[in-house]
């Protein structure tokens, strides 16, 4: 996977970055509380020293992230590119646009949860001027020390922890509203949903495959099922006129596309308005109906 370098103020701006903190609207949190926590050098954040301090407190609760550029990552998107490929510079100082453009995201995604802040620095800046309600419990400026993890645990006490499946399923469901730039993408996942596989997991519903859970990626690719859910939704669908009988799709082969896909993304090939294969964009929706030459899709699955 590719490493992606957040190393000045500019990476703000990094496509990639703009684009998680834009879609983390779509994201909600469980439960009554979140725990917000700083970011780590290790990805996943999971795999630090600190934060299996943290987790070891906090794991029935909500916990978000805090990280520049990218403003807020939920734990259960920890393992989902970009997030758990990006290099960064962890100085400690935070630039005024760095604690606005961070602290805006976070505001957002906790709504009117209650906010347990764990954190010090720069990180605490953040939360001091976007979420003056929270209640600090990291009090020495030390997060994994004694005295800040037992104020950690007196406040995390007070809230009912969140229940396992639950956690399950709104994993699931906060990828593929991620992923797909929609709540509607809630329906990839059924009730009777089933994930088959170790690392690369099958989403399965009942004997239809849906879609693959990517171990390095954390992100689905879709199935012909899959890609008539997020059809029927009306999601990044990319229409072509012809019979579709290769794994390529040339620019100038789209008659039109959903103009919110962009590279990397999975798409839906339709003919009139039916499914005729999946894959992944090459060019942003907008560029697949401007281009004259060039790949538009590589496709994955074809209607046989």
């Amino acid at each position: 996977m590719i490493k992606v370098l957040c190393t000045i103020d500019s990476s703000l701006n990094r496509p990639e970055a703009r684009i998680w903190r834009e879609r983390m609207k779509f994201l909600e949190p469980l439960g009554d509380a979140v725990v917000v926590l700083p970011c780590s050098m290790k990805k996943p954040y999971s795999a630090s020293r600190s934060h299996h301090i943290f987790m070891q407190v906090t794991r029935g609760l909500q916990e978000a992230i805090l990280t520049s550029p990218f403003g807020v990552c939920p734990r259960e998107m920890e393992y989902t590119y970009p997030i758990q490929s990006y290099d960064v510079s962890t100085i400690g100082d935070w630039s005024y646009e760095e604690i606005k453009v961070t602290g805006q995201c976070l505001k957002k995604y906790v709504g009117d949860k209650k906010v347990l802040a764990h954190v010090s620095g720069g990180y605490r800046d953040v939360c001091e001027s976007h979420l003056p309600q929270a209640i600090f419990t990291c009090q020495d400026g030390h997060p994994t020390s004694n005295e800040s993890i037992n104020n950690l645990k007196r406040e995390v006490s007070k809230y009912k922890k969140i229940k396992v499946n639950e956690k399950s399923i709104h994993l699931l469901k906060s990828i593929a509203r991620y992923q797909f730039n929609s709540i509607d993408a809630d329906a990839l996942i059924p009730d009777n949903w089933r994930l088959i596989g170790r690392f690369d997991k099958r989403l399965m519903c009942e004997n239809q495959q849906i879609a693959v859970l990517h171990f390095k990626t954390g992100l689905y690719s879709l199935n012909i099922k899959g890609g008539d859910i997020l059809n029927n939704l009306g999601l990044n669908w990319v229409e072509i006129d012809f019979p579709l009988k290769t794994n390529t799709i040339f620019a100038p082969g789209v008659v039109n596309a959903h103009p919110g896909i962009v590279p990397r993304d999975e798409v839906v090939i339709i003919i009139n308005e039916k499914v005729v294969g999946v894959g992944k964009a090459v060019l942003a929706g907008k560029e697949m109906v401007r281009a004259e030459k060039g790949v538009a899709v590589r496709v994955r699955h074809r209607v046989s």
